[in-house]
């Protein structure tokens, strides 16, 4: 099976956010996405920290398989970090909130992702990120998921030293992938 997800189709699903805050802001991405992409959504909220690349952040994952990952991603007091490079592509959809983003290329301006905006963090492409207080940020991956995995860990891992937040987000990761692998998708 084919990659499901469609980053125009989540573009859209996130422009129709805007305006939204909360738990309405959640539900409204869930509903949106189980619609689009029926049997491929967790539909149930299970938030958890997220560390990587020195951010701290909440995220509840909406879809994870080998091959794509769909989440809610952001924070209520703010952060700022390294993208980290990864073998996969990164979109990300602002909900509520500001990214600021610079790469080494643009290191002496910023660009800035408001909502209803979008960024595409390229494979083998790293930057240097800020999301504001109460930046909510819907993120699609695709290529070989896995590969991500040490850097998404990291953090937690080594810094953190959260065992918690490392096992949660690996039974969450093998649940979703299980529940796709039985369908037939990697």
């Amino acid at each position: 099976m084919a990659n499901v997800f469609d980053p125009e189709r989540l573009h859209d699903i996130s422009r129709r956010a805007v305006g939204k805050t909360g738990d309405d802001l959640f539900q409204f991405v869930i509903d949106e996405c189980a619609r689009d992409y029926p049997g491929h959504i967790e539909t149930r909220q299970e938030w958890l920290f997220n560390l990587a690349g020195g951010a701290v952040g909440m995220m509840t994952v909406l879809h994870a398989s080998l091959s794509e990952y769909l989440i809610l991603f952001g924070t209520s007091v703010g952060t700022e970090a390294f993208s980290g490079r990864y073998s996969i592509d990164i979109y990300d959809w602002v909900l509520t909130g500001e990214m600021w983003t610079y790469t080494e290329e643009t290191f002496g301006a910023r660009t800035v992702s408001k909502p209803g905006d979008g960024a595409l963090l390229r494979k083998g492409q790293a930057k240097g990120f800020r999301l504001a207080e109460d930046t909510w940020l819907l993120e699609y991956g695709r290529g070989p998921i896995p590969t991500a995995l040490p850097m998404a860990l990291g953090d937690a891992v080594f810094s953190g030293m959260d065992p918690r937040t490392i096992v949660k987000t690996l039974a969450i990761y093998a649940r979703l992938v299980t529940r796709e692998l039985l369908k037939g998708k990697i």
